[in-house]
Formats: C-alpha cells, structure tokens, sequence
C-alpha cells in the first residue's frame, strides 16, 4: 500500500533515515562478530550473527519500498513484488525470533549456569538459527500466494505491491495474519518478557554484580523491551483487528512503519553494549581511519587484542561466572 500524497515525504524521510543509520551501524557490527566468531564462535554470538544478517537482508530490500513510494506505484518488475515483500515481512519476523532466543540465551546462563553451560555449544545455536530463519520464510509465504491469486478480471490492474486485495485473498490473509501475529509475535514477546523479568530478578538478587553491570544490563533489557512495544506491537495488533473486523486495515501501513526502525536500533542495543565487540569495532574505525588513538591507547587495544581469545561475550557470560 502506497502512502496518500501528503504522507509520502513522511514515509520517505524515516526510510532513508533507516537505511543511512541502519546499514553503516549493521555492517560494523557485523565486522565486530564475524571478527569475534573467528576467534571463538559463541551461542550469543551466533545469534547476534544472525540478527545481523536478518536486519542488513531487510535494509537491502527497504529500497524497493523507497522506489514505490516515490513513484506511488509499482513499476518495477513483476518477480520483484513478492520477493521484495517476502523478505521485508520475513526479516521482521526473523529479527523478533532471534531477539527472543538471545534473552534466552541470556536467562538460562544466569538461571542455571552449571547446567546451561553443558549444553552451551555452537552447534545448537546454528541450528536453532537455520529452524528460525526457515519458520519465519516459512510463514511469510503467503506474500506468494496473496500476490499470484489474481482474478480472472483482465481489466484489473495491480499497481501498488502486496494492497487491494479481492474478497477471496482476505479469506486466506486475514487468518492466516493472525497467526502470525500470535506464534512470532505473541508468544516470543512473552518468553522474552518472562526471560528478562527473571533475569532482571535475579540480577538485582545477586551481590557479587558490580552496580554498574547492574545498571547495564537493566537499561538493555528495558530498552529490549520496548523494542518489541514499539516497533513490532502495532503492526501485530493490526492483524487482530484486521481479522476481527475483517478487513485490511488503512492504518496497517503506518503501524508497519514503526518497524523500521527495528533495523537501526538493533546494533545500538545488541552489538554495541557488549565490550569484546566495542574493541572489535574501535578496530575496525581505527582501519578505516575514522578513529585515531593515542599511543597509550593504541598499545592498550594491541594488548587487548591479544587477550580477545579469552573474553566471552559479557551480555550473556558476565554473570553465569557469578554463581
């Protein structure tokens, strides 16, 4: 669905927004974990690879959405349609799934350190990486099927990607809408809820946590938090009014808008919070000459570089130790 006139520059500025802030910020991050894979693959790890990819695969495709905005229809070819829509909904699910099983990732090690740490192995996060990428792909087929279920009406023309769906189509969607709403939406934001809240519980508990860490790691499971409130929720609860009402709501578009942003504060959430990958990618600036240290602290990094072999990613290890 394009936007109306007058809503048109609104929707271009936050995606050009998304895509300047969203793609440098994703590809230093993914610089920093593929760096830290390298050296010694993490569950954690692994997972934050995954969302990596999930949300630079969704910027890659937000350009089409530009281009359709801009010329208030679709014009380019006809293959691109479903495609595009394909990935843009699949990586939002995508990144929801991932943001869950990272939180946990994270209460189990804090939950149940001694026995996590058993099973704490990469070669289970790889595969519940692939089931996760293939159950949201999976799901979000259905942009096929909606898109090449035309009516025998030669005269009808679609001109806008994915909107003016026929009576038929919203049989399938609107159901089908619902459900996904409340397997990868409802149900992940809750374990992701339940998993912070005990993590949070257990966190303030313990006092062999420095109150900074404390303080951290609060403000990163909040910030998570309202994450899944801001970006995912609206676009989700429109798919419970849309299937109550039983329609396509006008308002879905600007509730899909919301999610965006999800692109562009996953790295300032995630990668950036965690100390081994900030080295990484005070690395990866100084490379590129954007940061010049002094040679104090040049030699202080040199040193830590040394030492990354041995550090686990604190946002899902600093306090499994504890315990």
């Amino acid at each position: 669905m394009t936007p109306a006139v007058e809503e048109k520059y609104t929707y271009l500025t936050i995606y050009i927004i998304t895509i300047a802030t969203g793609f440098p910020a994703n590809l230093l991050a993914l610089h920093a974990l593929i760096r830290k894979l390298r050296i010694k693959a993490t569950p954690n790890a692994i997972l934050l690879f995954n969302l990596t990819i999930s949300d630079l695969s969704f910027l890659i495709f937000l350009p089409f959405k530009v281009t359709e905005v801009f010329q208030g229809q679709w014009l380019m070819p006809s293959f691109l349609c479903p495609l595009s829509g394909l990935f843009y909904f699949s990586t939002i699910y995508s990144s929801t799934l991932f943001l869950t099983t990272v939180s946990v990732e994270r209460y189990l090690g804090v939950a149940f350190p001694l026995k996590y740490k058993l099973y704490r192995k990469p070669s289970y996060a790889m595969v519940i990486s692939g089931f996760l990428w293939v159950l949201s792909f999976a799901h979000c087929s259905i942009v096929y099927i909606t898109e090449y279920h035309h009516t025998s009406d030669v005269n009808s023309s679609k001109l806008v990607c994915y909107d003016n769906f026929t009576e038929k189509q919203l049989e399938v969607l609107l159901p089908f809408r619902l459900e996904l709403g409340l397997v990868l939406f409802c149900l992940p934001f809750l374990i992701t809820c339940f998993c912070y809240g005990s993590f949070i519980k257990i966190l303030v508990s313990s006092p062999h946590i420095h109150k900074d860490k404390k303080q951290r790691a609060i403000g990163l499971v909040l910030t998570t938090l309202c994450v899944f409130a801001i970006c995912f929720a609206p676009y989700n609860a429109s798919h419970v009014v849309g299937f109550i009402q039983k329609r396509n709501l006008k308002w879905r578009e600007e509730a899909l808008l919301l999610s965006t942003f999800n692109a562009s504060l996953d790295p300032i959430i995630f990668y950036f919070s965690s100390t081994a990958v900030q080295h990484s990618c005070k690395c990866c600036l100084m490379k590129l000459n954007i940061c010049h240290p002094s040679p104090a602290l040049h030699a202080i990094m040199d040193k830590q570089s040394m030492k990354l072999s041995q550090l686990q990613d604190l946002d899902s290890q600093i306090y499994s130790s504890k315990f």
